[in-house]
């Protein structure tokens, strides 16, 4: 069908989900993708680098280590000198101030202690004096160095050579002229002309700081664009863990640096749009059946959402290694519930979509779309729990053959392998074995109904079947033969033969509440010979409802639900019917009370038991079995069902048809040993 004719067959309202459907996985999807796929990998330095190969996509510098900067930060330190402006007149001022206050002399002492006690303060002033707190803190360090500016000149000196306020005082009494008459000088408060005349030049200080700082070179080379990293399964050493760490904080740095429009987002956006817009086109073009049924289209939107997501966050926070997540599941759920054509499709769509939040892509996707192939070549029919458990080792070894290949192709070396990532996939097959109990989940999540489900339905022990083969013994052969019947249609065309098998063994569970109204269940006694056509009609007619009602109470699935509701479609119970017609040619008859509730058959599979039921109950009132009889009956009901119109709403063909009376035919020659019939003798 050509795109023009699908854009026509679309309504609006077709076209408005479909476009939401898009939008909204879209955005789900990219909302927790990372933003950088850069510098997504885990560096361990002494173990084997786990990636892929890495070369420099870009020219970076060499970061040294925090540890090498800070050894050479701490050496240049020692030479950094802090700036000190020397004020000349607070010493000039204090000895004037100092003269004053006791210009008569100082009590106790002969007249030249005065000027000796001033000459030892000018001595002071001149080596310089700064407040204790800037004292204390460079006077841990005896060799360190300030600069003192006095006028133009900046002189270096050490710091031993400095006092500070509180040991300017205390030197004085180490003059052995003054020691003596200390007790009589500390009477004098000499600290009180002693205050610091070493300032903190703080922009200057500062300045020659940065200086010296950025002298620090912050690189011990380049990498240039193309040169080789790492390559997979090298061990990280000391060298090679700096270059890779220089690689993340390079882009990091680029990063920050980015302004104007995210690129990454928008090509985040674009790309996922493309590829949910081409698996939906797909569905729209190949299964537009599935839009009909909303738990087909949330669980394929859902499950690529889900494990897209799933491998974003673990990429986003370096959690293990993506190979753990169990991609095979979607294409596994798929191929149950669905057919394997769109179980490929699904499975590429999530593969592609995930590649793009990884560095090295190409491996992945390799890897992944074998394991995907594998599950869906391996479940071509799922009729046993141990078919999971042997996909799941087939998609373990189809992924390790994968890697390994890749492995050889790029090493060109046959014992050069890394087995981290076999762990990967060996944990990952581990993962896959849990299908099984998720399968009940998505069945019961979306409402579908695995083929495993549909075998255990069909156990003749269950409850339901037990008590119809007791109570309704002639209706649970019946059910028995349709669906042999209908299972062996099924195979010839193509549909799903176990779920006919089952829906046939339950169809009919109704005429349980009234097995003696039935004419399989009679042994000469006919309760119709006692009510009017009508009540009759009604009677038959009840064990459509019926069954939906026990159907409900023993929790059977929709899917089974519909078998028991479409195998007579809307039409008619012909014998009352005709019968009352006859009675009645004159009267208006309200032919609803001889019609089945219906709905007429809208899969294949229903309108498959629905041939095979009406066939195998009419070929017991044969009079004799031989080939023609049985030909001329298969042909004349089926014919009269396709005339009536119970298969518009089917995707039944007429070579089906065809194809299904073939089958009956055949069978039920087999089922009465029919022989043919031996010529008379002419006399």
């Amino acid at each position: 069908m050509s795109s023009f004719n699908v854009k026509n067959d679309l309504s609006w309202h077709d076209i408005l989900i479909r476009t939401g459907l898009i939008i909204v996985t879209t955005a789900l999807i990219v909302w927790l993708m990372p933003r950088s796929n850069y510098a997504n990998f885990k560096i361990e330095r002494g173990k084997p680098w786990i990636y892929t190969d890495l070369s420099a996509p870009f020219d970076f510098p060499i970061y040294k280590s925090e540890e090498a900067v800070k050894i050479e930060r701490d050496s240049l330190m020692r030479q950094y000198e802090p700036y000190y402006i020397l004020n000349t007149e607070i010493s000039g001022k204090e000895i004037r101030q100092f003269y004053k206050d006791y210009n008569e002399g100082i009590p106790g002492l002969p007249d030249d202690f005065l000027s000796i006690v001033a000459n030892r303060l000018r001595d002071l002033y001149d080596k310089g004096i700064m407040n204790n707190s800037d004292y204390t803190r460079l006077h841990q360090d005896t060799t360190r160095m300030i600069r003192i500016i006095n006028g133009k000149d900046a002189v270096s000196t050490p710091i031993k050579d400095m006092y500070s306020v509180v040991s300017a005082y205390e030197q004085i009494f180490l003059d052995s002229s003054l020691a003596k008459y200390k007790d009589i000088l500390q009477k004098c408060n000499l600290n009180d002309y002693i205050c610091a005349n070493l300032t903190y030049d703080k922009d200057r200080s500062e300045t020659s700081l940065n200086e010296l700082r950025n002298s620090i070179a912050l690189a011990s080379g380049i990498v240039q664009r193309g040169q080789k990293i790492i390559d997979r399964g090298d061990i990280v050493d000391k060298k090679t863990y700096n270059i890779l760490m220089s690689y993340k904080k390079e882009i990091e740095r680029l990063e920050e640096n980015k302004k104007g429009v995210n690129l990454t987002i928008l090509g985040q956006i674009l790309y996922v749009l493309i590829m949910v817009t081409c698996f939906t086109i797909y569905l729209t073009l190949f299964r537009k059946d599935y839009f009909e049924k909303p738990r087909s289209i949330a669980m394929l939107y859902s499950l690529i959402a889900l494990f897209v997501v799933v491998a974003s966050l673990m990429i986003e926070h370096n959690v293990l290694h993506v190979y753990i997540v169990p991609f095979a599941m979607v294409p596994i759920f798929v191929r149950v519930f669905m057919d394997s054509r769109t179980a490929f499709m699904a499975h590429t769509t999530l593969i592609m979509t995930c590649a793009c939040i990884l560095q090295h892509p190409l491996e992945f996707v390799c890897v992944e779309l074998v394991a995907g192939f594998t599950a869906i070549f391996s479940l071509r029919e799922l009729s046993s729990r141990s078919q999971l458990f042997w996909t799941a080792v087939l998609v373990t070894l189809a992924s390790g053959l994968s890697n390994l290949s890749l492995e050889w192709m790029r090493n060109n070396d046959l014992l050069n392998i890394s087995l981290s990532e076999y762990n990967y996939l060996i944990i990952n097959g581990v993962l896959l074995f849990c299908s099984y109990p998720l399968l009940y989940v998505i069945e019961k999540t979306f409402g579908f109904t695995s083929n495993i489900t549909l075998i255990e339905l069909s156990d003749m022990n269950k409850t339901l079947l037990r008590k119809m083969s007791e109570v309704a013994p002639g209706t649970f052969q019946h059910s028995i033969q349709v669906g042999n019947l209908a299972a062996e249609i099924a195979n010839k065309i193509g549909a799903k033969s176990q779920l006919v098998r089952t829906g046939a063994l339950y169809h009919d569970i109704g005429k349980m509440m009234n097995p003696i109204y039935f004419t399989e269940n009679q042994s000469g006694i006919n309760p119709h010979e006692k009510l009017g056509a009508i009540d009759s009609a009604q009677m038959i007619i009840s064990h459509v409802t019926e069954g939906i009602k026990l159907a409900e109470k023993y929790n059977l699935p929709n899917i089974i639900k519909e078998f028991i509701t479409t195998h007579h479609g809307q039409g008619k119970t012909k014998y009352f019917f005709v019968q009352y017609k006859n009675a009645h040619p004159n009267d208006d008859i309200d032919e609803l009370l001889f019609t089945y509730p219906g709905p007429n058959p809208f899969t294949k599979e229903q309108a498959i038991l629905m041939m095979a039921d009406t066939v195998e109950a009419a070929s017991r009132s044969l009079p004799d079995y031989t080939e023609k009889t049985i030909r001329e009956l298969v042909n004349k009901l089926i014919d009269a069902q396709v005339a009536e119109g119970y298969f518009k709403d089917s995707p039944i063909t007429f070579r089906d048809i065809a194809y299904a009376k073939t089958v009956l035919i055949e069978k039920l020659k087999t089922i009465y040993h029919t022989r043919l019939s031996y010529p008379e003798l002419k006399k």
